[in-house]
């Protein structure tokens, strides 16, 4: 299992299941030509996906355009099944930044065929992530912002209270179908201004004031 660094102690955690959100940030609907959904979209990247973020980017192979998609990256502890909103608050462990990359190409040619989106999600190394902060040791509000730039370029940027399910609804949600263990990690959403990456690129995301990783596309 791939183990997960958390501040300030360097306690490593194995991660079990790795849990997607999509279309959770109004812009980004709107900029991929879709509706916002009747019900929470998620998906699920293998461990394999997971990658330590300061760690260069191998571009795979089978697709043409791999874009960039940052997100708050929230490690939970062991969730009880259907918890309350309120509840739920207190079965998160730490925040990290992650990069849900996405074989673009690949995932179009799905969705055309109502095919599932696995190969353009999940392959090795889609999902770089950045060491974890404790929740005693920083805090996390509606202002609190991702950025992504890419070649010292702001990419992405947009605070987490725009999102339409907040992290307490988003492990509510997921307790009432999944069994939520502790080291699970769940990928909250990207904000609008994803796009392709090329070798060469120089990338940072950051969650910022929080952590961040700089890593290179190769």
């Amino acid at each position: 299992m791939y183990p997960v660094t958390i501040d300030p102690n360097y306690e490593t955690i194995p991660v079990n299941t790795v849990f997607c959100l999509g279309n959770n940030y109004a812009g980004h609907i709107r900029e991929m030509g879709g509706e916002k959904p009747a019900e929470p979209v998620i998906f699920i990247k293998p461990t394999t996906a997971l990658a330590d973020g300061t760690h260069p980017i191998v571009l795979p192979g089978f697709s043409n355009t791999i874009h960039h998609e940052i997100e708050l990256v929230v490690l939970v502890d062991a969730v009880p099944k259907n918890i309350s909103v309120e509840d739920a608050k207190k079965c998160i462990l730490a925040y990290g930044v992650g990069l849900d990359l996405t074989a673009r190409d690949v995932q179009a040619r799905a969705k055309e065929k109502g095919l599932p989106w696995t190969v353009a999600k999940g392959f090795d190394g889609s999902a770089p992530v950045s060491h974890f902060i404790k929740t005693g040791e920083t805090t996390i509000t509606a202002d609190t912002s991702l950025r992504l730039r890419i070649n010292r370029q702001i990419r992405q940027q947009e605070s987490i209270g725009n999102m339409i399910m907040s992290i307490p609804e988003i492990i509510a949600y997921l307790s009432g179908i999944f069994t939520l263990r502790r080291g699970d990690l769940i990928f909250t959403g990207t904000p609008e201004g994803v796009g392709p990456l090329k070798p060469g690129d120089e990338v940072e995301a950051e969650l910022v004031d929080i952590v961040s990783f700089t890593t290179r596309v190769e």
